[in-house]
């Protein structure tokens, strides 16, 4: 977890994530738990205070339950995510 955390996103260190196409995107509106990747390739976990729309890609949400754990986390502190398929 990074040190430029805050009530808006849990910004993540690590590997950069890259972006498949260099294309601009639509905005769109952004829930609770989004995990979006800005150019720089970091992805940014949404929290409480997140903004309504962004433009950069989702690549998933993180589920309700976790979401405190997230808010919780540390800089410095070491997190994995496990892919789980959700029928709502």
């Amino acid at each position: 977890m990074g040190s430029e955390s805050n009530r808006i996103g849990l910004r993540l260190e690590g590997e950069q994530v890259r972006w498949r196409s260099d294309q601009e995107l639509s905005s769109e509106g952004m829930v609770l738990g989004a995990v979006q990747v800005p150019p720089n390739g970091q992805p940014v976990v949404f929290l409480n205070d997140h903004p309504t729309t962004g433009g950069y890609p989702v690549i998933g949400v993180v589920v309700a339950e976790d979401l405190a754990v997230c808010a919780q986390l540390r800089p410095g502190d070491r997190i994995t995510f496990r892919v789980t398929l959700r029928v709502v």
